[in-house]
């Protein structure tokens, strides 16, 4: 069950894939929070300038790696707004955060893209827990993931 904390954080994904959207990127956001609460990073996506690889999460990973303890990666949660690709899984896993929380899972994007005609990704679309089956993993949110939804319609009609 999440909590209201889940959802404050959850929500400021959102607000962070707004922002990557009016920046003219796919619309991602995420957020590294400690143990105690404190959101610690954030980011959003930065794929447009042709790097495939700034993921929001997969930066966080990074950042994680870099400034915190491998015993402050374990009681971290990542919250983003879409649930991590399989690159980004495997950076989570091999920095060693901990739980991650999604507004919108992989199995919804796939839908949306192909309903949007987008064609298919270079890499195949797997689940979280198919790349990385240790982390703690909760989502997708109903009430945030339809948001997320309209974020990627936005997007994509204006291709």
């Amino acid at each position: 069950m999440l909590t209201d904390a889940d959802l404050r954080h959850l929500r400021r994904c959102v607000e962070l894939a707004v922002e990557a959207l009016e920046d003219g990127d796919e619309p991602f956001g995420s957020v590294l929070v400690s143990a105690d609460g404190t959101a610690l990073a954030e980011d959003h996506n930065r794929v447009a300038g042709g790097d495939h690889t700034r993921h929001p999460e997969f930066e966080l990973a990074r950042w994680a790696a870099a400034n915190m303890t491998p015993e402050e990666r374990a009681a971290a949660t990542v919250y983003t707004s879409g649930e991590h690709c399989p690159m980004c899984a495997a950076a989570h896993g091999w920095v060693g955060l901990g739980r991650i929380v999604y507004a919108s899972s992989t199995e919804q994007l796939v839908s949306w893209l192909t309903e949007l005609g987008v064609p298919a990704a270079p890499v195949r679309p797997l689940p979280i827990r198919e790349v990385a089956p240790g982390v703690v993993v909760e989502g997708p949110v109903p009430e945030l993931a339809e948001r997320v939804h309209d974020l990627h319609r936005r997007f994509h009609s204006a291709r």
